[in-house]
């Protein structure tokens, strides 16, 4: 089941959910609306699933980024955010789908206890203007049934995120390139 907007707020003062920074005004009824946070990193050449991806990193200026068609951007959330309560999931909205971004489509999943400023996984279908702070997408929290199982206590692999992640599928792939 969905948090509530009021739920979530509640959650939030109770420590069962961290946003931070947290505005109970960005609140919606069964979500919470996050931004962009202030760096992208702009991958770099033909990708490969069995090597690192080499990339720029920039901070998006103020004045904003024009983000262009084919190119895979990753970027990151302005809020931290986690429970070991409820499992997240963070989408675009209809508003930067409407500007033709894509964004975060393939990995909406934040598991139990995984506590990350998410990194997004960027498109745009025209060239597009981005800017820092804006509202990017909604993220709602999940009730979860079962025992609980932390992300940040096993050896997952993007438990220990801080940031900006490229794909680590090489690590498995075992580096083939």
């Amino acid at each position: 089941m969905i948090l509530s907007g009021p739920a979530i707020a509640a959650a939030v003062r109770s420590g069962d959910i961290t946003i931070d920074p947290f505005d109970e005004a960005r609140l919606s009824p069964n979500a919470y609306d996050w931004r962009l946070g202030d760096t992208i990193r702009i991958c770099d050449g033909d990708l490969d699933a069995a090597a690192p991806t080499t990339f720029t990193e920039q901070p998006i200026p103020t004045n904003g980024l024009v983000l262009k068609p084919g190119v895979l951007y990753l970027g990151v959330t302005l809020e931290k955010t986690g429970s070991e309560k409820f499992a997240q999931m963070l989408n675009g909205d209809r508003t930067t789908g409407a500007l033709g971004i894509w964004v975060h489509v393939s990995a909406p999943l934040g598991h139990q206890g995984h506590a990350i400023r998410w990194t997004l996984e960027i498109r745009a279908a025209r060239p597009v203007r981005i800017y820092p702070g804006s509202t990017f997408g909604k993220l709602v929290f999940l009730t979860a049934f079962g025992h609980a199982d932390s992300y940040q206590q096993r050896s997952a692999k993007y438990a220990g995120s801080t940031g900006i992640d490229i794909s680590r599928l090489y690590e498995e792939i075992g580096g083939r390139a």
